[in-house]
């Protein structure tokens, strides 16, 4: 019987995500800085930089002023990390765009687009429950 592992790295990852969320959420008095969601943290095997992921729900130029006001704390949210953890390396924070709910939008829609194209071409549509057959007729 085998134990599933976890990288260190991952473990430090998922804690600054944590962190760097209550950081944005309760700390951060920059106005721009509002509506912002901590998706994920990608962190260097040495543990040395944090590539923190977030999204908006705002227009282009308001994204434009969120990130600035990302770049403009990312000294103040390294500050405060190194006092919530204890790291002998504190990783240097780099705020990034996260389009991975993007992606999936569009990608749902081509694949609703071509269930309905499916439909409209006479095909048989496939069974909602796949464990579940339909008798024979």
């Amino acid at each position: 019987m085998s134990k599933t592992t976890y990288k260190r790295a991952d473990r430090v990852a998922d804690q600054i995500r944590m962190e760097v969320a209550d950081i944005l959420m309760r700390k951060i008095k920059d106005p721009r800085v509002h509506s912002v969601t901590v998706t994920g943290v990608e962190l260097t095997a040495d543990l040395r930089i944090a590539h923190v992921f977030v999204t908006t729900m705002e227009t282009e130029q308001a994204e434009r002023d969120t990130f600035a006001g990302l770049s403009k704390a990312c000294g103040f949210v390294r500050a405060e990390l190194g006092r919530r953890l204890t790291l002998r390396y504190l990783p240097e924070v780099i705020f990034k765009k996260d389009v991975s709910g993007l992606r999936g939008d569009r990608i749902m829609r081509l694949l609703d687009g071509l269930h309905k194209d499916g439909k409209q071409d006479g095909a048989p549509a496939l069974p909602e429950d796949p464990d579940r057959t339909t008798p024979e007729s």
